[in-house]
């Protein structure tokens, strides 16, 4: 075995989280380790990782258990522990198995390892039951197989495996040692850093036992009320439920071009704002529900109760020139339908009166996700500094950092695009629909059973989201007299004389942000530039009906619902 570089800080994994194993035996780990991995097969590389790598990462909660190791396979790798290069088959690449009878398979229950029920994918984790207080797993990500998405880990399936090591290894530090998909890794942070069990002394035997962790969701899955499920769920299909859904996702608006006054039609450019990681931003001390819904009928609103209200929002009259604060697609309500607690409390605090018809509330809440939020958001502040952008700078800086982030440091500017992932797709998966063909409506998916199948939990960050969108939107256009031209998700248009957000987001005398609106800078909550466009194309697209927050960047931007 090569000598290690530098020690790790946990003295039972000297080595790191994790290691690159190219096809010559060179495993390559973070801070410029290299180590020999003498395996042929997947057995062996299974027992070597175990017992002689030293990889692995200490847990992130007292209550947690550590992190397996993980070992990335080059297609070269792979190849030699007899793997295909490449897994094909009708279904979603990402849904793809090694068959039951491939030898691989075959080998590893031979010497009594297991594979999850996800079977032997692009991320397979192979394990025996835990002995003790040592857990036996080890988790395989291989590359050929698209282990690493290119829209979440832009680049780095291209990379040299020391520079793989290194984007993985930063990410594992800063996030958590990846567990699979980046939306795989949102959720698991979410256990990580609130684990649902702590020891618990009996008062009668003195012996541990495994008991509850307050605040965190426990170990059983808790349905949803109907309004807060699915079509196809369960709790729906049974119950023939008909009284409507929850649908607080994010904005999708284009103002009505009959809404453009000749002076706005005149300004010379479109500029598009982006909010940093919005999601996460929304996230930050929200208290959501840990307890089953109740359900209540004629109740007054509360707007420290999280959960979902039937009120009637229709009568409220407000600017067309921008979105309804309480639909997606930014139009006016047209009759009673189902919110969560922070749209119904927007509504209050606009100065209007909301009379809840029924509601399903929870009785017992906290801020579930506050450690998650905090880990993310320093990961994703301390990433952005390495990558020169840092809170100290002016706005005319941190518009020019921003610029050239990306060239200073690729392998970074891929954690960077990485850590966003792992936001919207943790917030995502709160509420992962069903997938596969052989679904039926009314069944059960494997989902399902996760206590971290909440989509209350999802609706609640996106509400809170789009609320804090439209605040500003509303402040902007009090302050500036400006209104946006489109919104997508958490990026926003504005109709600009000059080509830069300092043309027209409003300061003081004294030259700082005014507090309210739109703010640039590098934590999540404030704004970047997202790209600037003639007003003449805005308006052609508007005309047509597209979205010009969809485009302002030049090509197609993704709408990732948290889905």
């Amino acid at each position: 075995m090569k000598k290690a570089a530098k020690p790790a800080a946990d003295p039972r994994f000297p080595h790191g989280p994790l290691a690159v194993l190219d096809g010559d035996g060179s495993a390559y780990g973070v801070d410029g380790i290299v180590l020999d991995c003498p395996a042929t097969t997947v057995v062996e590389l299974v027992e070597w990782t175990l017992r002689e790598s030293g990889l692995g990462a200490p847990k992130l909660n007292r209550y947690g258990k550590d992190s397996d190791p993980l070992i990335v396979l080059t297609a070269a790798a792979a190849v030699k522990l007899g793997l295909p290069g490449r897994l094909e088959g009708h279904e979603q690449r990402r849904s793809l198995r090694l068959p039951e009878d491939h030898p691989v398979v075959k080998q590893v229950a031979k010497a009594k390892w297991q594979l999850t029920q996800r079977g032997f994918g692009p991320w397979a984790r192979i394990y025996r039951k835990a002995q003790g207080r040592d857990r036996q797993c080890v988790q395989l990500a291989i590359l050929s197989w698209d282990a690493l998405d290119e829209r979440s880990w832009p680049g780095v399936a291209e990379m040299a495996p020391a520079d793989i090591a290194r984007v993985l290894g930063v990410y594992a530090q800063r996030v958590i040692t990846p567990r699979g998909s980046t939306a795989v890794s949102g959720l698991e942070l979410m256990t990580a850093m609130r684990p649902p069990t702590k020891p618990e002394r009996d008062e009668e035997t003195g012996n541990w036992t495994s008991g509850h962790n307050p605040g965190s969701l426990g170990t059983e899955p808790m349905d949803p009320a109907p309004p807060e499920a699915t079509p196809e769920h369960p709790v729906v299909v049974q119950s023939g439920w008909t009284g409507g859904f929850l649908n607080e996702e994010a904005y999708q608006w284009v103002r009505s071009v009959d809404t453009l006054s000749d002076e706005e039609c005149m300004l010379p450019y479109a500029v598009g704002l982006d909010l940093n990681t919005a999601f996460l931003a929304a996230a930050a001390r929200l208290v959501v529900g840990l307890s089953a819904p109740d359900h209540f009928h004629n109740v007054k609103f509360n707007p420290k109760i999280p959960g979902s209200w039937l009120v009637d929002l229709s009568h409220i009259e407000l600017d067309p020139r921008l979105p309804s604060p309480f639909t997606p697609d930014g139009s006016r309500p047209t009759g009673p339908a189902w919110y969560q607690t922070h749209t119904v409390a927007y509504a209050q605090e606009l100065g209007y009166d909301v009379h809840p018809i029924e509601a399903y509330l929870r009785r017992e809440t906290g801020a579930y996700l506050d450690p998650w939020h905090d880990r993310l958001k320093n990961a994703y502040v301390d990433t952005l500094a390495d990558l020169g952008v840092t809170k100290d700078l002016d706005d005319r800086a941190f518009l020019a950092a921003m610029e050239q982030h990306k060239q200073a440091d690729p392998a970074l500017a891929a954690v960077l695009a990485a850590i966003k992932a792992t936001v919207k797709g943790g917030v995502g998966k709160l509420r992962e629909r069903p997938q596969g063909r052989h679904y039926k409506e009314g069944e059960r998916w494997p989902a399902l059973e996760r206590p971290t199948w909440r989509p209350d939990i999802r609706a609640a960050v996106i509400s809170k989201a789009r609320v804090n969108m439209h605040r500003k939107l509303l402040n902007m256009s009090r302050m500036t007299g400006l209104f946006p031209l489109a919104v997508l998700s958490d990026c926003v248009v504005y109709p600009s004389p000059g080509s830069s957000p300092l043309d027209f987001l409003p300061y003081a005398a004294s030259g700082k942000p005014q507090p309210g609106g739109f703010r640039l800078g590098p934590t999540p909550g404030l704004a970047k530039l997202e790209g600037v466009q003639p007003m003449l194309w805005a308006v052609e697209l508007m005309e047509k009906g597209l979205n010009p927050a969809r485009h302002i960047k030049g090509g197609d931007a993704v709408l990732d619902e948290g889905e």
